[in-house]
């Protein structure tokens, strides 16, 4: 198993980590304050090409932070799948940063700017932050009018190597080139317009860009771990994890997830198409174990109250397919303890199951020899919750709903 990122809250605990937040908070603000990002003349100035020390600091911020984690995950040093990644609304996305950068340059901040303008006690900070409260307010109270579009065009945890289909390390190595080509504009610019006061420059930073481009390749030699990679990392955990039987729910508690509108049910069944057709839960996502991999990239744009629940006939093949998933990184994963064969012994009448069940089961096969291929319309596979409210079980599922706390801008 990767040993980073760190897992503070169970490191330190939860009250303790905010210890952890706070220092790094203000160590964030105090760079931002020593850069000049404080001071709005500054900031708006990027606008007019004559003061680009905001995009010379951010940029070099970026591309520091992509060598680094890409190159660690390449080593097998950081498992980047639990990074948390803002997830991508696209067209709000685009208007909303649109509103931002005209409020930046109006106002000359941008909001994480304003509140280290107004911590040191600058008047326009203040009021800046005053603004970005209303804003906020405001948009509370209308979201309702456009939420239909507010939650349109979303795309989950969306990169740019998904998007190019290429190596995380190509990626990196573009930016970073695309950086060094935006240093070399900024500083252009300001002799250009600003005067002529770019400043003496210092000799290392030819050497520190030589070294970031040759970290880049080396991150593209190396390539990312691949599925296969992860679960040979985390095979010792996630035996201990299935060993423990912590994730085999029972499916008395999966059946009640499904009727609880607070969480989103989202049952994978991996089993042969024929079983599937021939009898299978209302809604179950039909998804062949050699498919599983494949399908991580729809997991991950589902919401984040989904439990993702994966079932087989026995447990062999949703154990397989469980291991798989959680090399993914996949957040609120559990298997259905026993399987189909479990759910249909557990919610089947004594009748359907004298009439249907034929073999002891094992070798994760259908126990049940059904007459038609009828998948969810057998009364088995909706059970009256209310009619099993007593059935004794432990329950398992412990909800996640996110890695990190959603945010963005340039603060």
């Amino acid at each position: 198993m990767s040993p980073f990122p760190l897992p503070i809250d169970t490191l330190l605990g939860h009250w303790q980590s905010y210890i952890v937040y706070v220092i790094i908070g203000f160590g964030f603000g105090y760079v931002l304050e020593i850069a000049g990002f404080g001071k709005s003349t500054k900031l708006a100035a990027q606008f007019y090409l004559k003061e680009m020390t905001v995009l010379k600091v951010m940029f070099t911020a970026i591309i520091v932070a992509a060598v680094l984690i890409f190159l660690a995950s390449a080593l097998g040093l950081l498992d980047y799948s639990l990074i948390w990644v803002n997830p991508t609304y696209l067209w709000p996305g685009i208007v909303g940063g649109l509103v931002m950068g005209v409020g930046f340059i109006v106002g000359g901040f941008c909001p994480g700017t304003s509140l280290v303008s107004a911590a040191t006690l600058k008047i326009d900070g203040f009021v800046f932050v005053l603004g970005a409260f209303f804003g906020i307010f405001a948009f509370g109270e209308t979201v309702s009018l456009f939420e239909d579009w507010w939650y349109s065009s979303y795309m989950g945890r969306f990169t740019l190597q998904q998007f190019f289909g290429v190596d995380a390390g190509v990626v990196v190595l573009g930016v970073v080139l695309m950086a060094l080509a935006a240093f070399a504009f900024a500083e252009w610019s300001e002799r250009t317009f600003g005067k002529g006061a770019v400043g003496k420059q210092p000799r290392w930073r030819l050497g520190a860009a030589l070294v970031l481009v040759a970290l880049a390749v080396v991150t593209i030699i190396l390539g990312q771990p691949t599925n296969a990679d992860r679960m040979a990392r985390l095979e010792s955990m996630q035996n201990d994890i299935l060993n423990a039987r912590a994730v085999q729910i029972h499916p008395a508690e999966l059946l009640s997830y499904l009727n609880n509108r607070q969480v989103v049910p989202y049952v994978i069944d991996v089993r042969g198409e024929a079983d599937y057709n021939a009898f299978h839960l209302p809604g179950a996502h039909y998804v062949p174990l050699d498919e599983v991999l494949t399908h991580a990239e729809v997991l991950q744009l589902q919401p984040r109250n989904t439990l993702f629940v994966v079932m087989s006939n026995d447990e062999a093949a949703a154990t397989q397919a469980w291991r798989i998933l959680n090399a993914e990184g996949i957040a609120n994963l559990y298997l259905l303890e026993g399987g189909v064969n479990r759910w249909l012994d557990t919610f089947a009448d004594a009748e359907f199951q004298a009439a249907y069940r034929v073999r002891a089961g094992g070798d994760d096969q259908l126990a049940y020899a059904f007459p038609a291929a009828l998948g969810a319309r057998y009364d088995a596979a909706d059970p009256n919750p209310a009619a099993f409210a007593g059935l004794e079980y432990t329950p398992k599922v412990t909800l996640s709903v996110g890695r990190g706390a959603t945010g963005g801008g340039c603060g």
